[in-house]
């Protein structure tokens, strides 16, 4: 059976140029380098690596918000790498993205009814304005908020109500598989918790998949079955998350998970001194002996 998304060999590079009238490609960046990786029905994958490792760079190469320049891209079978936009429409209503900051993805001229409505009308969900108007609302109780905050602007809510009204607004068509893209780095920590088993509960109730991307180890083996771990473009290490984190099998990832701070000042200290030990670097302990 096909997964529902897989990607094989994905490459995006960018290129370098010179000139200020004539601009001459003098050579290229290379963001991702050979990616595959697959995505099962109802399954959390995630994605971590450190910043500019090239997790968002996938993500929008997977919803084709920018082109990758090589590479395949199949959803159920389907390879939607060489579509145009204008073929996308049926692909965007079965994928959609949370972003990290909604105090930027969200229009902030538009009331949170209008932004939940606005994918409903554009991919023709609803057959009238009034309907669009009582599916928002639905959409609203979905993600646990009340009905006046239909009326609000986005400025008027919480950051935790903010990220809401996103989620609300990435399943008003329905998708199959969303793409979270740092959903909870812009939240405190309690707030991280409730948004947390909010996407959990819709997974379970909608039967979603998610393609989970964060810079936070310490969530991943509580929200993600199967962890990537990317580094420079690459994905360097695979497989369920407890294994990875508990038997890391490639340096950077030891250097990953060396880096979560730890809630424990003796065992952070235990732990930073077998780190300079295996260095070969001078501990205190051993200025002081």
């Amino acid at each position: 059976m096909n997964p529902l998304l897989r990607i094989e060999g994905l490459v995006k590079d960018y290129p370098i140029t010179r000139g200020a009238v004539l601009r001459r490609t003098v050579g290229r960046v290379r963001a991702l380098d050979e990616v595959s990786l697959t995505i099962a029905e109802g399954e959390t994958v995630g994605l971590v690596g450190e910043s500019g490792s090239g997790k968002s760079t996938l993500a929008r190469c997977v919803l084709r918000l920018i082109e990758p320049t090589w590479g395949q891209i199949l959803f159920r079978g389907a390879d939607v790498s060489p579509l145009p936009q204008r073929a996308l429409r049926w692909y965007r209503k079965q994928v959609g993205i949370v972003f990290q900051d909604p105090r930027v993805s969200l229009n902030p001229r538009m009331s949170v009814e209008e932004l939940i409505a606005e994918p409903l009308r554009f991919h023709g969900l609803a057959s009238s304005a009034r309907e669009a108007r009582i599916r928002a609302y639905e959409l609203l109780e979905l993600v646990q908020l009340l009905p006046e905050h239909g009326r609000r602007y986005p400025v008027a809510l919480s950051g935790g109500q903010q990220q809401r009204v996103a989620i609300a607004r990435a399943l008003a068509s329905r998708p199959r598989l969303l793409v979270l893209d740092e959903p909870v780095s812009a939240l405190d920590v309690t707030i991280r918790a409730q948004i947390l088993d909010l996407l959990a509960a819709l997974q379970r109730r909608l039967e979603l998949s998610y393609l989970f991307i964060t810079h936070d180890l310490s969530l991943v083996p509580l929200v993600c079955e199967r962890v990537a771990v990317m580094n420079r473009g690459k994905i360097v290490e695979m497989g369920h998350s407890h294994e990875v984190f508990q038997k890391p099998g490639q340096p950077y990832t030891r250097s990953l998970l060396e880096a979560v701070p730890v809630p424990n000042p003796e065992r952070e200290r235990r732990a930073r001194v077998a780190r300079l030990q295996r260095r070969g670097l001078p501990t205190k302990e051993g200025w002081k002996r």
